[in-house]
């Protein structure tokens, strides 16, 4: 039997995906929590196989990729699948940065969502196939590293080239090297044009 510990701020999302999963055969929910924090708690008193972790919750709360590492620390080191409404790349390489072991949409089909599990379960990592297709249809040339990446998110939060050159421990000339770069991609000349249009094709995540 395979225990699956569920972290969703909608409880309406949790009774869904708890009878989803157990009518499964070989599936137990053995917990379900409302908050990041909680599902920490919960991982740690209920030893979960996997977690399926949101990414939003509520204000206030921290991202679920925040509590990724702390969830994978537990005693019984779960995999973790993100289940979410965003497909952007930024929650993706995020989230699998992190040490997700996948990355499904909350509206896959429920056969879907229960292989994904027994992947996990297994060692195997999951994307979202419509994910998959989008980010191998970037190539080289127009796919952004993981540091424009940052670059861009930070700009995207309107900070300025000094304080993304503090925050990401680089010099101010190198930040604008990558922001060359980043306008070169998007075919853009401008910081909120490259914002813009990274929004646009899901790069970013949407304000």
């Amino acid at each position: 039997m395979i225990k699956v510990l569920l972290a969703d701020d909608h409880a309406i999302v949790r009774r869904g995906l708890i009878a989803v999963l157990n009518a499964e055969a070989d599936l137990e929910v053995v917990g379900d929590a409302a908050t990041p924090q909680e599902a920490v708690l919960l991982a740690r008193s209920t030893s979960p196989d996997v977690v399926l972790l949101d990414l939003q919750f509520g204000v206030g709360q921290e991202r679920g990729t925040d509590v990724v590492p702390a969830l994978r620390a537990v005693a019984s080191q779960p995999s973790v699948l993100v289940l979410t409404t965003y497909d952007n790349d930024q929650d993706v390489i995020a989230a699998m940065d992190a040490g997700a072991a996948g990355y499904l949409l909350k509206d896959s089909p429920a056969e879907e969502l229960a292989a994904a599990v027994r992947r996990a379960h297994g060692g195997a990592e999951t994307v979202d196939a419509r994910i998959s297709q989008r980010l191998r249809r970037r190539d080289e040339r127009t796919a952004l590293s993981a540091r424009e990446l940052e670059v861009l998110s930070a700009v995207a939060e309107g900070r300025t080239n000094a304080q993304v050159a503090t925050d990401l421990f680089l010099s101010q000339a190198t930040v604008k090297t990558h922001l060359v770069h980043i306008f070169d991609k998007l075919g853009v000349t401008r910081r909120t044009e490259a914002v813009a249009r990274a929004r646009a094709e899901g790069i970013l995540r949407p304000e």
